[in-house]
């Protein structure tokens, strides 16, 4: 399944400014990641979903929930809050 803006929860996104990924590159990159982008949160977390193998709206908002509310400072860019996110997130669901 693919996590659609409808299904997150928080309400505080920009989506004035969309997510340019070329067709060749849909992976999160070095790329400055903004946790108020709505377009880069579902970026983050559709691809950590399709590393999963599995993504239902559940695992999404959970996602939602640890980037909005954990996510440290000073982690940057797409590449590390996607690493970040696999650390923390596989450690959430056990």
């Amino acid at each position: 399944m693919i996590f659609l803006k409808e299904h997150l929860r928080k309400s505080h996104y920009n989506w004035a400014i969309g997510l340019n990924h070329s067709s060749g590159n849909n992976e999160p990159d070095r790329r400055v990641f903004d946790r108020f982008n709505g377009f880069q949160v579902l970026f983050i977390i559709n691809h950590f979903g399709k590393s999963l193998g599995k993504l239902t709206v559940t695992d999404g908002l959970k996602m939602e929930e640890l980037i909005s509310a954990q996510l440290p400072k000073e982690v940057k860019s797409e590449l590390s809050v996607f690493n970040w996110l696999r650390g923390v997130y596989l450690y959430y669901s056990n």
